[in-house]
């Protein structure tokens, strides 16, 4: 039984109690394309969540690391944090990773014994290895079972191996051949001239003869050289009676059940193998769980199969699992909107928010902690939740939080730069004992060179954000440099990497900001729609080039600019 926790949660003059499961993993994660205030609030925050009583909170990231954030990581000695490519819920999340199986060798006893204890109703056959290789219904099973049929009380199809294990029995002679076999069961319970009269018109050789201490029916059987001899009650068989059973090759079988039971049971020592259907569905156990819906409507199929990457089973799916709760929860920190969320989030429990751009989240189906303020860094609020709850960071988390604030405020010269940003800043050099001014020198010359990013390409999409407005969509990318002498001299390629994204996203405008934090200038790098240049209201230094100088952010001045602009074109 899960371990529960309630919490109280002071939002907005308002407490609400939220329950959580401590066992369950939730994953503090970034935006896309994430830079060093996404990756380090999400760090720092996963270390505050842990250390309040969330056990179970990891740090995500929806990107890899900008070079940035590569060096304050490194710096640090930090590990990056989980890589998640997609929160879609996959189909391993959501089935019984231990299954209730059979084997091909399993008796339709065994296979009875299961279906009771374990009150499923589809049973997966394995083979030795572990591979789905037949499917075993409990309706297939009681139809072979309960509805009559010429000969169906009778007769039954066995292997000489399973009949002894299903009857707790051992072979005085014979009992070695392991093929399956179809017998006809006699009980031999009546004068030994009508049992031998009874099965008089039968082929010895499909004869199953189960008889107890009855010595006259017991050397009937054996002379007659019937396939195999049943004795139950674990009565012996007399010497004499052995020898003529080996000299006609007649296996001897003893049971320490009554004739009633063993009869009964020698009908469900059918192996598996005979019983199962080889027709099955099975789905990947990485697929998501919106194929695993489509697949389970389509194939008419009770249960699906879960199989990893190797075949093997590693699970059981039914039209229960569908109404599994979520596996996981995610908290989103330095972003709320689901176009900027790692794919999937729309699809899992949304716990929490910490964000300091414009609102555009959707609806959340229960209350939800929602801190939003314009302050510069996301970090600036991570670190108050610190405060505000009396937990104090420990030196290196003081340090990415640090660097959080100073990369998103590039030093404090952001002029979404507040108050409380600086304040903030001020009390994580008390408890780290670094310098502030020289930690943000530090970080802006590890990566002021574009080509440490490897390509055009990448110096985009490091920091690409999308946003919507009217219908439209623009992305905006953005780097700080010191010095724009090696933008001038890849700017060609720059402009072809814009061109190539605008087509591919279905994009209005693309463009990147190329922010030199020693002039306090940006030039604006955009392939768009042709009338941009009548409207940018910023010198054009040459076409899609130009200059925008005391622009520094993105979010708080070139992202509404060009909101702004799109009603004009």
């Amino acid at each position: 039984m899960s371990s529960l926790k309630r919490l109280d949660y002071f939002h907005s003059g308002f407490i609400y109690r939220k329950e959580l499961c401590l066992e369950k993993t939730v994953y503090i994660i970034g935006h896309r394309n994430p830079d060093t205030d996404s990756i380090a609030s999400a760090i720092a925050y996963a270390e505050f969540k842990r250390r309040s009583g969330m056990p179970g909170a990891v740090a995500a990231m929806a990107g890899e690391p900008n070079p940035q954030t590569k060096y304050v990581l490194g710096r640090l000695g930090i590990a990056d944090p989980l890589y998640l490519a997609d929160v879609h819920p996959k189909v391993r999340d959501i089935v019984n990773r231990r299954p209730v199986t059979v084997t091909l060798e399993s008796s339709a006893y065994e296979a009875l014994e299961k279906f009771h204890a374990s009150g499923v109703r589809v049973l997966p056959v394995l083979d030795a290895d572990g591979r789905p290789k037949g499917s075993l219904s409990l309706l297939r099973l009681s139809e072979n079972y309960l509805l009559p049929g010429s000969d169906r009380q009778r007769e039954f199809t066995t292997t000489l191996p399973s009949l002894a294990r299903t009857l707790s029995g051992r072979f005085l002679t014979g009992g070695c051949d392991g093929g399956a076999v179809t017998l006809k069961l006699f009980i031999g319970a009546m004068l030994e001239e009508s049992f031998s009269e009874r099965i008089g018109g039968h082929d010895p050789a499909s004869l199953l003869i189960m008889t107890g201490n009855r010595r006259t029916i017991q050397q009937a059987a054996i002379e007659r050289g019937v396939r195999l001899l049943v004795v139950t009650g674990d009565h012996p068989l007399d010497e004499e009676l052995l020898a003529l059973a080996v000299e006609k090759g007649v296996s001897v079988l003893l049971t320490p059940h009554d004739t009633a039971t063993a009869a009964w049971l020698s009908r469900l020592s059918t192996p598996v193998a005979i019983l199962a259907e080889g027709k099955f569905a099975t789905i990947g156990a990485g697929e998501p769980v919106a194929s695993l819906r489509r697949k389970m409507l389509s194939s008419g199929e009770p249960a699906l199969f879960v199989v990893d990457e190797e075949g093997l089973l590693v699970g059981v799916a039914t039209k229960s699992s569908l109404l599994a709760p979520n596996p996981y929860g995610l908290i989103l920190v330095d972003h709320n909107e689901m176009g900027q969320a790692v794919p999937g989030a729309d699809e899992v429990d949304i716990l929490e928010v910490i964000d300091h751009h414009k609102l555009g989240n959707s609806h959340t189906n229960v209350p939800i902690t929602f801190i939003a303020s314009p302050v510069g860094s996301t970090c600036t609020l991570v670190a108050g939740r610190y405060r505000e709850q009396g937990v104090e960071p420990d030196r290196t988390t003081a340090v990415l939080l640090m660097a959080g604030i100073l990369s998103d405020t590039v030093m404090l010269k952001s002029p979404t730069t507040t108050d409380s940003d600086r304040a903030t800043l001020a009390w994580l050099e008390s408890v780290s004992g670094m310098d502030g001014a020289e930690f943000g020198r530090d970080i802006f010359a590890s990566c002021s060179s574009l080509n440490n990013y490897g390509s055009p390409r990448r110096v985009v999409e490091a920091d690409f954000k999308l946003f919507s407005q009217e219908g439209k969509s623009i992305g905006v990318g953005q780097v700080e440099v010191v010095g724009f002498d090696e933008f001038h001299g890849m700017k060609g390629e720059l402009l072809a990497a814009l061109g190539e994204i605008k087509q591919r996203d279905g994009l209005f405008i693309a463009g990147l900001m190329v922010t030199d934090i020693t002039t306090e200038t940006t030039l604006f790098l955009v392939e768009g729609h042709t009338r941009i240049a009548h409207v940018m209201e910023y010198p054009q230094l040459e076409p899609h080039l130009y200059e925008l100088k005391k622009v520094m952010s993105r979010k708080k001045q070139m992202v509404p600019h060009l909101l702004k602009i799109l009603a004009k074109v």
